[in-house]
C-alpha cells in the first residue's frame, strides 16, 4: 500500500449519520421538509437529487484554487457518463453545504445541470473541518500551503495540539508538523510554492536558514538553476556551516596568536531536524567554537508555549499558564 493511501482513514469513517437512517427516537428523518419544498427529489433507484441552487460552498475547504482545465475535463466526463459517485452535503438552515465533492459540483455547474445526486449527512462544524482535511490531504494537486493553512486554522479554532489533530484524522503527526512549518516562510517563498515554481520539498529545505532574506535568495537560486531538493539541502547545509564558523586563537611555540577555522559540526542539521519533529515547531540550533552553542525554540501563541513547556519540563502542571 502506498504512503498516499495510508495518510487518512477515509471520509466514510468520519461522516456523521445519514439522513436516510432513522433518528435516535425512532422517528423518520426530516428529509420530508426538504422534499416538500422541491429542493430534493428521489429517483426510482432511491437516490436523492438536490437542486444546485440550494448548495453552498464548504466554509472549511482548504482548496482556494481550482484548475479550470481540470474542471472542464470533469465537466465533459459528467456530460458523457453522468455522476459515478454522489457528492456529500449537510443541511444548513434551509440550504445545504457541500462536505465532499466540490470539483464535481463545479463541473456540474459548468455543464448547466439543475440538480445533482447527493448523500445527506448530519455533521457538526468540527467534523466538517476534519472531513475537509481528510478529503484534501491526500490530493497531490492540492497546494501544500493550502493544506498547512487548513491544519493551522483547525488548531487555532479548536485549541488542540498537533498530536490531537493527527489522531483525530489518523495521519502522521510529522505530516502535520512539516506542513505547518511551511507557514513560517516569507511570503515570496510561499508564493513560489503556491505557483509551483519550487516544491514543498525545496521549501522545507530552506527552513533551517531561519532568515527571510536568505530564504528568498536561496529560493530564487533554486528556481534559476533548477536545483533538485537534494542539491538544495546540500547548499543550505554548506551555507549554515560556513556561517557558523568562528575563528579560534591558536598560540604557537613562539607565543604568537593566529586564527584558524573550526571544522563544521557533524550532523548538526540532522539533530535540528529531529528536534523540530519531536517538538512540532521551528527550532534553531547553532554550534560554535569550543563546543559552545545555543538552541532556540520558537512558539507562536500562549497555547503553543504551554504545550512546549509541558513537553520540555515533563511536568505539565508545575508552572502557571502563560497570560
Amino acid at each position: 500500500m502506498s504512503r498516499e493511501r495510508r495518510l487518512g482513514r477515509g471520509l466514510e469513517a468520519l461522516l456523521g449519520r445519514s439522513f436516510e437512517s432513522t433518528t435516535d427516537d425512532g422517528q423518520s428523518p426530516p428529509l420530508g421538509l426538504y422534499e416538500e419544498s422541491g429542493q430534493i427529489t428521489r429517483g426510482d433507484d432511491g437516490q436523492h437529487w438536490l437542486e444546485l441552487a440550494a448548495i453552498d460552498a464548504n466554509p472549511f475547504q482548504p482548496r482556494q484554487h481550482f484548475d479550470e482545465a481540470d474542471i472542464a475535463d470533469l465537466c465533459d466526463s459528467i456530460r458523457t457518463h453522468g455522476f459515478l459517485q454522489p457528492i456529500v452535503v449537510r443541511p444548513a438552515g434551509d440550504r445545504f453545504q457541500i462536505i465532499a465533492g466540490e470539483r464535481r459540483l463545479r463541473a456540474a455547474q459548468l455543464a448547466n445541470w439543475l440538480s445533482i445526486p447527493v448523500q445527506i449527512r448530519q455533521v457538526d462544524d468540527r467534523q466538517m473541518a476534519e472531513l475537509a482535511i481528510v478529503e484534501n490531504v491526500q490530493r497531490k494537486d492540492l497546494n501544500a500551503l493550502e493544506k498547512a493553512a487548513s491544519f493551522q486554522r483547525y488548531l487555532q479554532q479548536y485549541g488542540c495540539t498537533q498530536e490531537e489533530l493527527a489522531a483525530r484524522v489518523n495521519i502522521d503527526r510529522s505530516t502535520v508538523a512539516n506542513l505547518i512549518r511551511l507557514l513560517e516562510l516569507p511570503e515570496e517563498v510561499k508564493q513560489m510554492v503556491a505557483d509551483g515554481v519550487i516544491t514543498q520539498g525545496h521549501a522545507r529545505a530552506l527552513l533551517p536558514l531561519g532568515d527571510d532574506h536568505e530564504q528568498c535568495q536561496f529560493a530564487r537560486q533554486v528556481s534559476r538553476e533548477s536545483l533538485s531538493v537534494r542539491a538544495t539541502e546540500e547548499l543550505v547545509h554548506d551555507h549554515i556551516h560556513q556561517s557558523d564558523v568562528e575563528p579560534l586563537s591558536v598560540i604557537d611555540i613562539e607565543g604568537n596568536s593566529r586564527p584558524v577555522n573550526r571544522p563544521p559540526a557533524q550532523h548538526l542539521l540532522q539533530i535540528a531536524e529531529q528536534l523540530k519533529l519531536a517538538l512540532g515547531t521551528k527550532v534553531d540550533l547553532k554550534q560554535m567554537a569550543k563546543g559552545r552553542g545555543r538552541i532556540t525554540i520558537h512558539f507562536t501563541s500562549h497555547e503553543e508555549f504551554d504545550r512546549l513547556r509541558a513537553i520540555l519540563s515533563g511536568q505539565p502542571d508545575s508552572f502557571p499558564k502563560a497570560i
